[in-house]
């Protein structure tokens, strides 16, 4: 488990094609505080150490969480918000993030507002009845509280403090980013189908 508070922005140092794809992550984390076999929440998706150094670990990704993540779209460079696992008498600055992507969003609109910047996501149809204003929501692992909603549409205010911690500081209309709705809507949306049945 997760709570969307950043605590490091890496970067993709290699891509590695095998039977899976293994990506090579800097960090700044002191790596030799990380076990093998944790799990680090790099964009959103909660990702296994299967090998580390000084200053980099290594995850293995499948074809299917290529293919329902941006984690396909990674290439040399690319900077990834990371966090690592949640334990037990942490403080829960964000909410409840496991890691587990819903989906994948586009940023349609960015616009300032005073210092902050705000920022417009066009969700699929599917995870739309999800999001609610003043709600939470996962992006690229980031906890964020929705402004409004329109639609497939929602904004989000991203504080100065925001984007100088996540790669946020490099979000530009059409980037494709990874979704979790908050766990606590998922429940409330199955409660309310089983009783209306």
């Amino acid at each position: 488990m997760f709570t969307g508070i950043i605590t490091d922005v890496g970067a993709v140092r290699a891509v590695e094609k095998r039977g899976d794809t293994r990506f090579v992550l800097q960090t700044s984390y002191d790596t030799s505080g990380i076990d093998m076999g944790a799990s680090i929440c790099c964009d959103g998706v909660c990702l296994t150490v299967v090998a580390k150094g000084p200053d980099w670990f290594s995850v293995d990704v499948s074809a299917e969480s290529l293919n329902l993540s941006t984690l396909g779209d990674w290439r040399e460079g690319r900077a990834i918000n990371l966090e690592r696992s949640l334990r037990v008498g942490d403080e829960l600055g964000g909410h409840i993030v496991s890691g587990h992507v819903d989906g994948i969003a586009s940023v349609v609109a960015l616009r300032a507002e005073g210092d902050s910047l705000r920022a417009t996501f066009e969700l699929p149809e599917r995870l739309q009845r999800f999001v609610a204003s003043k709600g939470s929501v996962a992006i690229n692992g980031v906890s964020l509280t929705v402004n409004e909603v329109e639609g497939r549409r929602f904004g989000v205010n991203l504080i100065p403090h925001t984007r100088q911690v996540t790669s946020f500081q490099d979000i530009k209309v059409g980037d494709r980013v990874n979704i979790e709705i908050d766990v606590l809507a998922r429940y409330v949306a199955r409660l309310a189908e089983t009783e209306g049945k």
